[in-house]
């Protein structure tokens, strides 16, 4: 299959014409092993889960307590990967591949220098960060120390996200895939020996998570920059940063110096890496308050609609997993159909990979509709929290279709550099509609009316999505021009 995917993406670069066949399959080939890697981050997420819970409630919450914190500082790393890699795509589409090669070269590096002053930020409020979220006093100290670990592991983190993001917009999503499969196996026997053989309870959940990022991380960095046909270095490779230290050491006795740190392919290159990531950082910032704002209007629900609330959403993230998966197959067909200066090659992706992944999470969504009791019986015992849980996936369920859409079409934009539209949608959506509807029909209809709100937010976004792509205007971006 690796061979026929590298042919269908070499007939995409060289502007031969491609069938309608030959267009699905290559979708499909680059999808798979995304949407298997989600389904294993997936399920083990809920193996660590049920791990730490055997530790106890106190040091479930703690982690609990701090996981929106790290959900941000995690989506500033990934932002900070796409400013890099979707010029890669560009680059591998135009057939540029000693260019796609320097973009990875420096984009390792400020990317690395970046999370830096990241997990500095998070090591300094490490401390007070518990008490500011209003932890109670017998999870501060857990809390506080998973936070630290988490920190310390971000830098490492950061360069697993991005050698994989490189890797996947170059076109090869095997690799990528297989490793965050081998990465969830890590976590789980790190984490076991961690917590239960040497006794560290959740300090070992955090230090097994770290090291088995670490443990994808090298072998991703040591294969894009060793084995990757578009993105493998020669020599020294590591020299650009270098000469970029040596040249700050004299910027003290020499202001001109400041002015040749970069040259201006290398400037340029920095410059859509912020214009692309800039907006991406602002919209997961803004959406992860848009989540606490949801769960502060869930709580007075009382415990059973919390944890109704809590496991259907867990069970729900099963339907995402191949509209995530077409995400990634759409930003890197996209952007390497763009680079390759074929505007509307980029245009049926986008719809191939919108339709492939809106049909998939309808498939799942009417499982999810039938089964919705059963699902909920396998995530609790409490016949309450099961029946309000169920009647919340299935409405939910209404939202699936459309909700693919958004998805993947926002994966499309990202392929071709356009960010600020895409995540002013999402932020518009998330705190107009969505807030909005919940806070009027919370009061009348309790759990169901918070739902019923979020399908309804779903939907509307898939709606201006596919209108988004329809107009075209998501491809009138200077990133669409090759590079000479």
């Amino acid at each position: 299959m690796a061979g026929t995917k590298d042919i269908l993406l070499g007939k995409l670069r060289s502007g031969a014409p491609m069938a309608g066949g030959e267009q699905f399959k290559l979708t499909l080939l680059l999808a798979w092993p995304s949407i298997l890697a989600q389904l294993a981050m997936c399920l083990m997420s809920y193996i660590d889960a049920a791990m730490v819970g055997r530790l106890g409630s106190a040091q479930a919450a703690a982690i609990g307590l701090v996981s929106t914190t790290t959900w941000i500082f995690g989506s500033f790393c990934y932002a900070n990967s796409s400013g890099f890699s979707v010029q890669i795509a560009h680059r591998c589409g135009a057939k540029d591949f000693a260019g796609a090669r320097r973009i990875f070269r420096h984009g390792i590096f400020i990317t690395f220098a970046v999370s830096l002053v990241l997990a500095l930020l998070a090591v300094a409020i490490h401390r007070a960060l518990p008490h500011w979220l209003g932890g109670t006093p017998e999870i501060l100290s857990d809390a506080s120390a998973y936070f630290l670990i988490y920190a310390l592991f971000l830098p490492l983190f950061q360069i697993t996200i991005f050698s994989e993001a490189s890797l996947i917009a170059s076109g090869n999503v095997q690799v990528p895939g297989i490793l965050s499969i081998a990465m969830c196996v890590l976590d789980v026997l790190f984490n076991y020996l961690f917590i239960f053989v040497m006794g560290l309870g959740v300090k070992g959940a955090a230090l097994g998570t770290g090291l088995a990022t670490a443990c994808a991380g090298a072998f991703l960095v040591i294969y894009a920059s060793r084995r990757s046909e578009e993105l493998r270095q020669s020599g020294n490779w590591l020299r650009p940063a270098r000469r970029i230290l040596g040249n700050f050491r004299t910027l003290r006795t020499d202001a001109r110096t400041a002015e040749s740190l970069f040259d201006n392919e290398q400037k340029d290159m920095f410059k859509q890496a912020f214009g692309i990531s800039w907006p991406l950082w602002i919209q997961n910032l803004i959406s992860r308050g848009a989540y606490i704002a949801a769960t502060v209007l869930v709580a007075p629900l009382g415990t059973v609609a919390i944890a109704a609330n809590s496991f259907a959403i867990i069970a729900e993230g099963f339907c995402y997993l191949p509209g995530y998966g077409m995400e990634d197959a759409a930003t890197t067909l996209v952007g390497q159909s763009l680079g390759a200066r074929r505007p509307e090659m980029a245009k049926r992706f986008a719809w191939m990979t919108i339709g492939s992944g809106a049909a998939m999470m309808t498939i799942l969504a009417i499982l999810m509709w039938v089964f919705a009791p059963q699902v909920m019986g396998l995530l609790s015992q409490d016949p309450e929290v099961i029946v309000l849980g169920a009647k919340c996936l299935r409405i939910e369920a209404w939202a699936e279709l459309l909700y693919g859409v958004s998805i993947v079409a926002y994966g499309c934009c990202v392929g071709a550099g356009d960010t600020l539209v895409p995540s002013l949608i999402n932020l518009l959506s998330m705190w107009v509609i969505r807030l909005g509807l919940a806070l009027f029909l919370i009061p009348r209809y309790g759990l169901e009316g918070y739902w019923f709100a979020m399908a309804t937010e779903l939907s509307v976004k898939g709606i201006i999505f596919a209108v988004r792509i329809a107009r075209g205007r998501w491809m009138k971006t200077r990133l669409t021009q090759s590079p000479a």
